[in-house]
């Protein structure tokens, strides 16, 4: 079980830019983020595999969100830029020891944050 620290949210205007980061205590393959909005699934925004160092993203974040990690430091970021009313949710940062299928489905993984609140206002 890897423990995983979410930070960095806040509230932002339409056009603007947050990172988003998740610590976690340990290394794991596989990291992901998600969102929920209130009345909404949580839906997968992001993810990242080490082994062969693909990312992989939400149709809703490509060319916008960039998910990144540092391994030494066992810390994955998403970067957000361009943000929209739409993106206003509240982030998670999941963690599997191996890419699960499909990366979106929030029940293929075990290993949550506590949430990070992103605010988009127009």
């Amino acid at each position: 079980q890897v423990q995983l620290v979410e930070s960095g949210g806040g509230s932002v205007q339409a056009g603007g830019s947050l990172r988003v980061s998740c610590a976690a205590s340990g290394y794991s393959s596989a990291m992901a983020w998600f969102r929920q909005a209130p009345g909404k699934e949580r839906e997968g925004v992001a993810a990242i595999y080490s082994t062969n160092v693909s990312t992989y993203y939400a149709d809703s974040a490509k060319g916008r969100f960039t998910i990144f990690r540092d391994n030494a430091k066992n810390m994955v970021y998403l970067q957000m830029n361009d943000l929209k009313p739409e993106d206003t949710a509240m982030y998670y940062c999941a963690a599997e020891r191996a890419l699960p299928f499909p990366w979106y489905s929030q029940y293929k993984y075990n290993n949550w944050g506590q949430g990070t609140q992103v605010t988009v206002s127009s």
